[in-house]
C-alpha cells in the first residue's frame, strides 16, 4: 500500500522527550521511517497507517501532538460537524484528509458519532453547506456516468463514488483508502458527504441504485479545502485569538463541538 509522510508538531523539550517518542513509534508495522527534530519540534512519519493512529501512538509517549502537514504534494481536508462542517444534531464529528500520490489519492479519515455498520461516502459537486447537506448538489460526476463503486471503471461510476466506510460498535470509523480517479485540484471547493445507509454500489434492483446506491439520507458533510502539506505550516500561534498551538489543542479537547477528532486543533485555526 502506498505510503505518505505526515508531519506532527510534538511538545518536546529535551533529548529524553525525543527518545520517548522514537521508542513509542519504533517497531510499529506500517511505519516506514521516523524523522524527529527537537530543534523544530516536529516528527515526520512515513507510513501507510491512518494519521489518527499515528497521533495516538505519539501521545502514548506522554507528549502532546498536533498534525501540521499531510503529504508531500497537494493536500486537502474536509471537516464534519463542529463549526466548520454540518451533521444532523451536531453529533457526528470527524476529519477526512486527502493527499495526492503517484498511486492515486489517499483518503484518510476518522469519524465519530455514527451508528455501527456500513455508511456510504461520496464527494458532491458543490461546497455550499448553507442548508446543511441539502445544498451540496449531487455526486461529483464529470463523466456523466451512472452511480457505481470505487473499483469500477471511470465510465461506470461517479468520480465522487467512494464506496462505504465501516463503523465499529463505539460509533467510530478509522479508514485509509486510495482512489485512482480522485485529483485534489478537481475536488477542492466541493464537499464530502456521509450517508445514513450502506451504498449498494449501483448493484441494486431499482433505479435509485444508479443515482446514489440507495444510500439514504445525508447525515454529515463538510467542504473540501486546501490544507498544508509537509513543512508548509510553520504556525505556532493562532492569529485568530493569539493562543499557542498547544493552548488551541487543549481548548479543543475541552469542547467536543470544536474538537477535530484528535487532529489536535480547533477548527478555526492551526489544523489547516
Amino acid at each position: 500500500m502506498s505510503t505518505t509522510k505526515i508531519e506532527f508538531a510534538v511538545d518536546m523539550t529535551c533529548q529524553n522527550c525525543v527518545d520517548k517518542v522514537r521508542n513509542t513509534l519504533t517497531g510499529i508495522s506500517g511505519i516506514k521511517s521516523i524523522d524527529i527534530s527537537l530543534e523544530k519540534g516536529n516528527v515526520i512519519i512515513e507510513t501507510n497507517l491512518p494519521y489518527s493512529i499515528i497521533q495516538e501512538k505519539i501521545e502514548e509517549s506522554g507528549k502532546k501532538a498536533v498534525l501540521k502537514g499531510y503529504g508531500d504534494n497537494s493536500s486537502a481536508v474536509a471537516i464534519l460537524g463542529g463549526n466548520s462542517g454540518y451533521s444532523i444534531n451536531n453529533k457526528i464529528i470527524g476529519v477526512i484528509r486527502f493527499a495526492q500520490t503517484p498511486d492515486g489519492c489517499i483518503i484518510d479519515g476518522t469519524i465519530d458519532g455514527l451508528t455501527s455498520g456500513k455508511h456510504g461516502m461520496h464527494i458532491h459537486e458543490c461546497g455550499d453547506i448553507s442548508q446543511g447537506c441539502n445544498s451540496v448538489g449531487e455526486h461529483f460526476n464529470p463523466t456523466n456516468a451512472e452511480h457505481g463503486g470505487p473499483e469500477d471503471d471511470i465510465f461506470k461510476r461517479h468520480v465522487g463514488d467512494l464506496g462505504n466506510i465501516m463503523v465499529d460498535n463505539f460509533g467510530r470509523t478509522t479508514f485509509r483508502i486510495i482512489d485512482k480517479f480522485i485529483k485534489i485540484p478537481d475536488i477542492i471547493g466541493r464537499s464530502l458527504v456521509i450517508t445514513e445507509k450502506p451504498d449498494d454500489l449501483g448493484r441494486g434492483a431499482n433505479s435509485q441504485s444508479k443515482i446514489d446506491g440507495n444510500s439514504g439520507n445525508r447525515l454529515a458533510c463538510g467542504i473540501i479545502a486546501r490544507s498544508s502539506g509537509l513543512l508548509q505550516n510553520t504556525k505556532m500561534i493562532c492569529a485568530c485569538d493569539g493562543l499557542t498551538l498547544w493552548d488551541e489543542r487543549d481548548k479543543a479537547l475541552t469542547n467536543k463541538h470544536e474538537f477535530i477528532n484528535y487532529s489536535g486543533a480547533s477548527n478555526n485555526c492551526t489544523v489547516f
